[in-house]
């Protein structure tokens, strides 16, 4: 049995909890985002569920970049479908899947306030159930994660110092 890597990534936002929540709640945010990380093709869905949301993004990105040995697993083109569920503008569930590839995040997001900033944790476990060089795609997966929440992060300032 192999054993999931472990993720953690932080965005600090100059704006209080309320606000960056409220921000992950617009759908113009979300898909400025997908914009902002070069999506060939998105969708974006947010529903108010009581005192939270669930936000699904759905965006498929090009391959460049990535290394051959993961290629032949990806294809050209890589579908990634977000899901967000939000009890409250604490933190939310995440969970992210590559539809019809053997790979998976799941994990939370955590926002917490701090001196009149917000940080926004993301953190969680990264599988791939491939022998030999599921590490090597976890890692990989990792990264692009990490690039993405380093994106978001970019766009939410712009977005908060709006």
């Amino acid at each position: 049995m192999m054993s999931a890597m472990k993720f953690s990534h932080e965005i600090r936002y100059a704006a209080g909890a309320d606000d960056v929540y409220a921000m992950l709640g617009e759908q113009a945010f979300r898909e400025q985002v997908c914009e902002a990380s070069g999506t060939l093709a998105h969708t974006v869905q947010v529903t108010p569920s009581g005192t939270g949301m669930n936000v699904v993004v759905d965006r498929t990105m090009p391959a460049d970049g990535i290394p051959s040995f993961a290629t032949k697993f990806v294809g050209d083109k890589i579908q990634v479908v977000q899901h967000e569920t939000w009890a409250g503008p604490n933190g939310a569930k995440l969970e992210v899947t590559i539809p019809g590839k053997p790979g998976h995040f799941k994990g939370k997001v955590i926002l917490a306030e701090r001196g009149g900033q917000t940080v926004e944790t993301v953190t969680g476990d990264i599988k791939v159930s491939i022998p030999l060089i599921g590490g090597k795609l976890e890692s990989l997966i990792g990264d692009l994660l990490a690039s993405a929440l380093r994106t978001e992060g970019k766009v939410g300032a712009r977005w908060l110092a709006r």
